[in-house]
């Protein structure tokens, strides 16, 4: 099981523009993973509000701790690609952002089926992320692909 502080310490080495954009992971479990973001200069836009750009790392993010939890946990080499994202934006970002994925299950699913098939398999993961108001400021989709290494 991954742990929050593992994965934002993983950030500030090999993801270092989403950390110093205040993306972190919150939490973790089999079935869904939680990522926050506070808007602050450092990733406003010119509306102050928070950058589309920072808000699709959070939700990436929060997609892809659960497809590493799940690779993690077959004892396999599995490769992890992004091959498609897409976002809608529906209020203005400000404050604390809550990105939020409950597809772990699937993905667990899918990773499991892609190493006992040795095929690449496709998953369609989905976000929605929220303020403190629990208003939902944009939802986003993320397709991943996920192969067994020889």
């Amino acid at each position: 099981m991954l742990k929050p502080y593992k994965v934002n310490w993983f950030l500030l080495f090999k993801l270092p523009s989403a950390w110093f954009c205040g993306v972190r992971l919150k939490s973790i479990d089999a079935s869904r993973s939680q990522v926050t973001v506070k808007h602050r200069w450092i990733n406003q836009n010119p509306f102050k509000s928070l950058y589309f750009a920072v808000q699709n790392m959070a939700a990436e993010l929060s997609t892809g701790v659960l497809v590493m939890q799940a690779i993690q946990s077959q004892n396999q080499k599995v490769s992890m690609l992004v091959i498609e994202a897409h976002s809608e934006f529906f209020k203005k970002a400000t404050g604390r952002i809550r990105f939020k994925c409950h597809d772990g299950q699937k993905i667990d699913k899918i990773v499991h089926e892609s190493i006992r098939d040795i095929t690449s398999k496709q998953m369609t993961l989905f976000v929605e992320a929220f303020d403190k108001n629990d208003v939902m400021v944009s939802k986003f989709n993320f397709t991943w692909s996920v192969k067994p290494k020889d």
